[in-house]
């Protein structure tokens, strides 16, 4: 039998309801946007062995998209969403519509400035305006007891996890591995845009980060020439546009000269109208 759907808030509720009927249950969200994939797949595979009741939330959020943005093509193959979230054993899909999560008069918004402002938050202005008030409504409509998040979007998750500390909420998230394609090519949605030339070209962005992993482990602690190589090796592959390619301190998301405690490699590339983002996330002896 596969996952119920839910459309509404009510709806959502009415499921925990019956499943909470007998013994207590304890829930896992994996918040997606849909067209999803391994990556997902393998968020709902870890809620699975640690929670007892699975909810995926598919919903395409619209304020997180800015003007000029794909808001309009992105995928929606929510049929086959489905069907993937019946094969890894999904309890619930929670589909909303915009008017669903924004009723009219809809005026309230989350910020969290400093760390929505830099790297994806400076490329994308309003970007995490939109995700964050929309990830702390979903945590409020499911309630759940964790919440599970790619290391992609690392980004994403620090924002929400400072969202939830400075408002005193006790939600709890996990952040797991990215999933990749043979050649390194992190998983994502926007994948599909690419030509066959362009996803050759897109598998140096793992490439050239895992050249600056093999760098820190022989050693190195000073972030300009790790840049400098990184951009000098995604530079050279046929049609690549650089964004930013940048080195952080992960909790404040501050570049930093020398590399010390937890540090994220960042990088965003173009290859044509498609932009992929990727990232190293690396502890450093102190």
């Amino acid at each position: 039998m596969g996952p119920s759907i839910a459309e509404t808030i009510e709806e959502v509720q009415q499921a925990f309801g019956l499943a909470g009927a007998g013994a207590p249950v304890t829930v896992g969200l994996v918040p997606t946007m849909g067209a999803l994939h391994e990556g997902h797949a393998s968020l709902i595979r870890r809620a699975r062995q640690e929670t007892d009741f699975v909810v995926v939330s598919i919903f395409v959020n619209p304020t997180q998209f800015g003007p000029q943005e794909d808001l309009a093509r992105y995928p929606r193959p929510f049929d086959r969403d489905v069907e993937i979230c019946e094969h890894e054993g999904v309890d619930l899909v929670f589909h909303p519509t915009p008017v669903v999560v924004y009723p009219p008069q809809f005026s309230t918004y989350v910020e969290v400035h400093g760390l929505q402002d830099v790297l994806e938050g400076a490329s994308r202005p309003g970007h995490f305006r939109g995700v964050a008030t929309v990830v702390l409504k979903l945590l409020n409509i499911v309630q759940p007891d964790v919440t599970y998040f790619g290391q992609k979007d690392a980004q994403q998750f620090r924002i929400i996890e400072q969202m939830l500390a400075d408002l005193n909420l006790a939600f709890e998230l996990r952040m797991c591995p990215t999933v990749r394609e043979s050649d390194g090519l992190a998983l994502s949605s926007r994948n599909s845009y690419l030509d066959p030339a362009q996803r050759r070209s897109a598998s140096v962005i793992n490439q050239a980060l895992e050249d600056v992993r093999g760098q820190i482990d022989a050693g190195e602690r000073h972030a300009e020439p790790l840049i400098d190589r990184a951009r000098s090796r995604i530079a050279a592959a046929p049609g690549a546009r650089i964004d930013y390619v940048a080195v952080v301190d992960f909790v404040t998301f501050q570049p930093i000269g020398l590399l010390r405690g937890r540090v994220l490699v960042a990088v965003a590339v173009f290859f044509g109208q498609t932009r992929l983002i990727d990232n190293l996330l690396i502890d450093i002896p102190t």
